[in-house]
C-alpha cells in the first residue's frame, strides 16, 4: 500500500497516483473487440443522446421527470430512421419541452441528431414526440419498458 498526498486544486501528485494505480492493476486480455464502444445497444445509445439534450436544455428539474423511449430504430440505405417518444408526467412539462411553436423540441432533436450521426457514422432521420404519462416514474412496469427496471 502506498500513501500519496494529492491536491485536486493544484494537481499535485496526480501523475504519481496514476502510476501507482497502474502498478496494482492486473493485465488481462480485452473483453470486447476494440471497435465496440459500449455493451449497450444502438437503441439505448440513441435514447441517451436525446435525453442528454433534455438535460442540457432544461437545467436541473425537468430532466428527472422525463424519459426517452425509442419506438423505431431502422437501418436503411445510407440512413438510420429513429422515432422517439419523450415521456413526461404532466401536460405543463410537455409544453415546456415542446416550447413556443415547437422550437425547443426542434432544437433538442437537431442537437441529438448531430450526436447520433457522429456516433453511428451515418445520416440519421430523427422524429420525436412528447407524451404525458402520469406517474410513470413510480410505475415498475413503465420503468421496465423504458429500460430503467431491475430486470
Amino acid at each position: 500500500m502506498e500513501i500519496i498526498p494529492l491536491s485536486a486544486k493544484t494537481g499535485l501528485n496526480i501523475t504519481e497516483l496514476e502510476d501507482a494505480i497502474l502498478r496494482y492493476l492486473p493485465e488481462q486480455p480485452a473483453h470486447f473487440p476494440p471497435e465496440q464502444i459500449s455493451d449497450r445497444s444502438e437503441t439505448f445509445m440513441a435514447a441517451e443522446l436525446l435525453r442528454e439534450q433534455i438535460f442540457r436544455n432544461f437545467g436541473e428539474e425537468l430532466p428527472y421527470v422525463s424519459a426517452v423511449r425509442i419506438e423505431r430504430f431502422q437501418h436503411q440505405a445510407r440512413l438510420i430512421r429513429i422515432e422517439a417518444v419523450i415521456w413526461v408526467e404532466k401536460p405543463s412539462q410537455k409544453a415546456i419541452i415542446i416550447g413556443k411553436e415547437g422550437q425547443r423540441l426542434k432544437s433538442i432533436g437537431q442537437h441529438a441528431r448531430v450526436e447520433m450521426e457522429r456516433l453511428f457514422g451515418s445520416k440519421v432521420y430523427l422524429s420525436s414526440w412528447v407524451k404525458v404519462r402520469s406517474g410513470w416514474s413510480d410505475d415498475a412496469g413503465a420503468l421496465d419498458s423504458l429500460g430503467y427496471g431491475q430486470g
